[in-house]
């Protein structure tokens, strides 16, 4: 399985591709391609990278999982093809977003490119998943991947602003330097849990507002494709 990845990433990550995990879970990835059905397809694992290069992340979302059925997982977390139905936590997402910002962005697409080409990195924990079966490719290596590229922005970038929602991406506060980035938190988006403080958090006006102090362009959070 040959790495292609956006050259800015390539350099701030070439210790993981170097290291023995990483080898291991080349591995583990072309056994699994030989038996089973996995996402995404494997032009679009480090479709956020391809995205958002290294010096050009001004935001982070962060998720655990691909979508594991058909169709779905293109490499963005959140994030659908145009023509998939929109995803729950994905319609919840966009609801704040009208709610937030008095839009009117339908819930008819998913696509989230448009955010990820103005600087926002959706960033799943686990880049890859066996269809059908949430949670297959975790603990094989990913997590440690992802983790090294937070850190690396973490440690190399100043001003980003961090947006966690659940208890899973929380977690990963750990890996930021709060001196140096903003970090916003909020519940999981997801219908379980949408209500218990992701509607209202008002993540997408603060966000902005975080950028325009520092002298940078909004992102137009109604650009969904």
């Amino acid at each position: 399985m040959a790495i292609k990845i956006d050259p800015s990433w390539h350099e701030v990550l070439r210790p993981q591709f170097e290291a023995p995990y990483f080898a291991q879970l080349k591995q583990f990835l072309v056994e699994e391609r030989t038996q089973h059905t996995c996402y995404p397809p494997g032009s679009k694992i480090f479709a956020a990278f391809d995205h958002t290069p290294f010096d050009r992340v001004r935001v982070v979302i962060l998720g655990q999982d691909p979508y594991h059925e058909p169709g779905q997982a293109m490499g963005l977390c959140f994030s659908v093809p145009q023509g998939v139905k929109v995803p729950p936590s994905l319609v919840n997402i966009i609801t704040e977003i009208n709610a937030d910002l008095a839009a009117a962005v339908p819930t008819t697409s998913g696509d989230l490119t448009p955010w990820a080409d103005q600087g926002v990195l959706l960033l799943n924990a686990t880049l890859t998943v066996r269809a059908h079966q949430a949670g297959s490719h975790q603990r094989r290596g990913w997590e440690q991947f992802t983790d090294a590229a937070i850190a690396a922005l973490s440690a190399q970038r100043t001003g980003i602003v961090f947006l966690l929602w659940g208890s899973y991406a929380i977690a990963k506060k750990s890996l930021i330097d709060s001196s140096r980035h903003h970090v916003l938190t909020a519940p999981h988006p997801s219908p379980l849990s949408a209500y218990r403080g992701f509607f209202g958090c008002r993540h997408f006006s603060q966000c902005n507002a975080l950028l325009a102090q520092q002298g940078l362009p909004p992102i137009d959070w109604t650009r969904i494709g």
